[in-house]
């Protein structure tokens, strides 16, 4: 009789045990995630780094790194170029997440500003900058590079409309996905 109540209590504590509060559990298990070690990168002495989610268009996921406005005159290796306004710089990261390259259009992104007002991207700072216009966006590959707009001194930046390029079931990706700048 001593030997059943004895393992009578043994049972309890363990099936107790078992239904200890989460403060008793043991750590959870590592993550199986393996992530590539790619080096963080200074924000520019004009940048506000940007802490937003990535965001996809098709097969192209886009996140926006950093945010420069109020910049009146570029300068380049050739040339300097005054702003009719202020320019407003982006600087973005691309990734192909498809399985076949794409042309991808680096000056197809589009500006909007708290006034609902559209502006496309400044080719002339582009080039003065020496930003790509389009290249092969290679399957899973990523590609870091900088947008300009020049806009009115009084205008602020609301959003970024980003354009991921062609997929099998949006062949002219005609609408594109907008990016609030804020959140």
């Amino acid at each position: 009789m001593r030997l059943a109540g004895a393992a009578w209590v043994a049972v309890a504590v363990g099936v107790l045990g078992g239904c200890a509060g989460p403060e008793a559990t043991s750590a959870p298990p590592p993550s199986t995630v393996t992530t590539y070690p790619v080096p963080a990168e200074a924000v520019r002495p004009d940048e506000k780094a940007l802490h937003l989610p990535t965001t996809a268009d098709g097969d192209t996921a886009f996140t926006l790194l950093g945010m420069t406005t109020g910049m009146t005159t570029l300068i380049g290796s050739h040339a300097e170029f005054q702003a009719k306004g202020q320019f407003a710089r982006v600087r973005l990261s691309v990734v192909n997440n498809g399985r076949s390259s794409v042309l991808f259009n680096a000056r197809r992104h589009v500006l909007v500003d708290d006034q609902k007002h559209e502006y496309a991207v400044d080719t002339e700072a582009m080039t003065i900058k020496r930003q790509p216009e389009s290249f092969d966006l290679g399957a899973n590959v990523r590609v870091e590079y900088d947008v300009y707009y020049d806009l009115p001194a009084t205008a602020k930046p609301m959003a970024l409309r980003v354009y991921g390029g062609p997929t099998l079931t949006d062949l002219k990706d005609e609408s594109g996905t907008e990016i609030r700048l804020a959140q």
